[in-house]
């Protein structure tokens, strides 16, 4: 399948769809058929508009959307999002908020490289906005960036990482949400070794796969049930000619899509013809529940080869990071030497992708931490992504991270967010 022509071919199939869709909206809304009212084109045109924004949303990278936040002044203060450290793979984005005093809480959100734009942290970066600075990490689509670029795997990944937290400085307090939380690790651990006055105050990992075969899942475990040939040759492609990383080797975010919705194939078919109906009925609207959610979950990039087969073969077969085995160019990078920074790790009870106790199993790993600079929770009744953008998370994890934060921010006061952790 490593051709360019697999890749032009998906994306000829996900275009014609988009075509057919917006067609049969023009069709059935042409308007000398609005005299004799249709059942069957009223249908035809709710069709084509969900099925034209569907299959739009695939190849769009989504806006933040964060405009203003209200502050203790009570006034709205306008948000702007500036690069800070730019890269070839990705940037590390601030969200600066127009005349409000610099936060003292200094916090780098490390964002999921997994199929999907950093903007599914949206609501967390919202969340956070109004008590911290916030950097983010805003990974590019591998699709349009040129070969003349070179590789990304899970080793250049850490040390984009590493690059970060030095830029931020030592009073940085590091969030990483489920993907990247191993090489995060890592990258503390790498500095720890390196350069010790560079390590970030604390470290929470929230929903990462640091053991994956702690308790495994249907989606840790996939990496024994395949071998690395059989990966590299169904899931590995070439860009086509429309991108600007035309021949680079890479997991194609449409193939990723397709194996997200087909875990829960039934689900998403119930929703997409529920929402046909609600269009039809005029009940539907453009920020509606549906399309809030599956405009950001479409919307998906396409990762580096050497990533995804890296982050396959040496986070979950061979447990590198577990193992504390680890190695950049060929150094160990050993988690043991983090002493000083305060880990904390976030679990859900009900988390079917990164289950309870494959987090935690970085605070085994941390043999050189005080106990006192370790922390863990576990959310009742928290689903994968409840931990870091729904309820759970506003109501109970967010307030607790945050006085994690406080805790060892070094200034010696602990300061609650809200009344939420203030009661706590």
């Amino acid at each position: 399948m490593r051709y360019m022509a697999t890749y032009d071919l998906m994306e000829t199939f996900r275009n014609t769809n988009q075509w057919l869709g917006a067609s049969a909206l023009s069709l059935a809304s042409y308007p000398v058929f609005s005299m004799v009212p249709n059942p069957a084109l009223q249908w035809m045109a709710a069709w084509g508009e969900v099925t034209e924004r569907t299959f739009q949303r695939m190849v769009v990278k989504p806006s933040w959307g964060i405009r203003s936040i209200t502050c203790e002044d009570g006034k709205d203060h306008l948000v702007s999002k500036e690069i800070v450290v730019e890269g070839d793979f990705g940037d590390l984005i601030h969200f600066n908020v127009a005349g409000r005093k610099t936060k003292p809480r200094k916090v780098l959100l490390v964002a999921p490289m997994s199929g999907h734009y950093a903007t599914l942290l949206r609501s967390t970066v919202l969340s956070l906005l109004p008590d911290c600075e916030i950097y983010v990490t805003d990974w590019h689509n591998a699709r349009d960036i040129p070969v003349s670029a070179g590789k990304f795997d899970v080793e250049d990944y850490t040390l984009y990482l590493v690059d970060y937290m030095k830029h931020l400085g030592p009073d940085t307090h590091v969030i990483a949400v489920c993907q990247p939380a191993p090489l995060t690790l890592a990258a503390t651990a790498y500095l720890a070794g390196e350069e010790p006055e560079a390590q970030p105050k604390s470290l929470t990992l929230i929903g990462g796969p640091i053991d994956p075969d702690a308790t495994p899942t249907d989606v840790t475990d996939f990496g024994n049930r395949v071998t690395m040939g059989q990966l590299e040759e169904l899931m590995i492609q070439r860009v086509g000619y429309k991108y600007k990383g035309v021949g680079r080797l890479v997991y194609p975010g449409l193939l990723q899509l397709a194996s997200f919705m087909s875990m829960n194939a039934d689900r998403h078919s119930q929703a997409f013809t529920d929402q046909i109906h609600r269009v039809m009925k005029d009940e539907a609207a453009d920020h509606d529940a549906h399309n809030r959610f599956y405009d950001e979950y479409l919307a998906v990039m396409d990762m580096t080869a050497e990533f995804y087969l890296s982050t396959v073969e040496r986070i979950f077969k061979n447990g590198e990071i577990a193992k504390n085995e680890f190695t950049i160019n060929g150094k160990h990078v050993d988690i043991g030497k983090i002493t000083t920074v305060a880990v904390k790790t976030v679990e859900g009870a009900n988390d079917d992708i990164s289950a309870p106790g494959q987090c935690i199993a970085a605070l085994d790993l941390c043999t050189g931490l005080p106990d006192a600079k370790k922390a863990s929770h576990v959310e009742p009744g928290a689903g994968h992504y409840g931990i870091f953008a729904g309820k759970s998370w506003r109501n109970n994890i967010r307030p607790l991270v945050l006085d994690f934060i406080d805790a060892n921010s070094g200034t010696g006061k602990s300061k609650p967010a809200n009344k939420n952790a203030a009661a706590r």
